[in-house]
């Protein structure tokens, strides 16, 4: 029982959105709270309904539209730190992106928005 508490204080944090001019890289930001090791958990990033990005058992795999264009930074995943990073922002990378991780039984969420920056938001 206790070990099931334990995980159940985990939760990930993000941001409400983040803005980004076209071309540029950006950083997705999500992170465990308290700071724990994700090398071992599932990740996955989604846009809308679509899984872009996915991290198990050390293997990447990204969608076609995101190849070489979406990475975690492997180190960071130590500290807890599951900030998903876009190059080459593009217009068509608009929206809402959700963070999923699953650590054993437990799948936590969190969503960010991504918005252009120089695009007055309506």
């Amino acid at each position: 029982m206790a070990e099931s508490r334990f995980h159940n204080q985990l939760k990930l944090t993000s941001e409400d959105y983040v803005r980004a001019d076209v071309g540029e890289e950006v950083t997705l930001p999500c992170h465990l709270s308290p700071d724990t090791n994700a090398v071992a958990m599932t990740i996955r990033w989604f846009k809308k309904t679509e899984c872009i990005y996915l991290y198990k058992n050390g293997q990447v795999t990204e969608r076609s539209g995101y190849e070489g264009r979406v990475s975690l930074n492997t180190q960071e995943l130590e500290r807890g730190n599951v900030s998903l990073r876009l190059r080459d922002f593009r217009r068509s990378d608009r929206g809402v992106y959700i963070c999923q991780v699953i650590h054993g039984e437990q799948k936590m969420e969190a969503a960010v928005g991504l918005w252009e920056r120089r695009a007055p938001r309506e």
